[in-house]
């Protein structure tokens, strides 16, 4: 039976979604195909008529998840500190430690990109390099933008990792007054 071009794109989409979310939960690597497609009701056999290769499913994740990450942590016209500051406080919370299925890809899938081809990296390095700009130009520093990415991805990681939510808790309040103060320091 032949679907339509908007059904196919609607499987599509549903696959991407639902990998991505499987993916950021419990790797991408250790998923097969054959559970990627049960995931949204559909055979193993169904997924070549979607992608060529799962090496191309994950690229297409990288580019989704990394794209709806810039746009929800400030690549957009309404760039302000306010905004990013905002955007901050979302990101180091407990929530976000808690539900890594709906959260950031970098945290979940930055080392299964570390070892992806040079494609999904450009990707990546795309997407980061975009965000990293708009809060470039929000704080004025290039440097500083590119401490607080990386400040906020390795808190979410080391949070994660712990056992208590105590802890966790810690570390990302550890986290936020850092940040916090390097954002006073930076507009004074």
């Amino acid at each position: 039976m032949r679907y339509s071009a908007e059904h196919k794109a609607q499987t599509r989409e549903k696959l991407l979604q639902s990998s991505g979310a499987i993916a950021k939960q419990g790797g991408f690597s250790a998923a097969g195909v054959d559970s990627l497609m049960k995931a949204i009701g559909l055979t193993g056999g169904a997924f070549y008529s979607h992608f060529p290769s799962k090496n191309d499913l994950f690229s297409a994740i990288v580019e989704r998840e990394l794209s709806h990450s810039a746009a929800r942590l400030g690549d957009s016209a309404d760039a302000s500190r306010a905004k990013l500051q905002r955007c901050l406080e979302r990101y180091l919370s407990m929530a976000h430690v808690q539900h890594a299925d709906s959260g950031c890809a970098i945290p979940t899938l930055g080392a299964e990109i570390a070892r992806a081809d040079l494609v999904v990296r450009e990707q990546a390095e795309h997407w980061l390099v975009r965000l990293q700009q708009a809060w470039s130009e929000v704080l004025g520093s290039g440097e500083l933008a590119w401490a607080i990415l990386a400040q906020c991805v390795g808190a979410l990681v080391v949070a994660r990792m712990l056992a208590t939510e105590q802890r966790q808790e810690e570390v990302l309040d550890a986290s936020k007054a850092w940040l916090n103060a390097s954002l006073n320091q930076a507009s004074s």
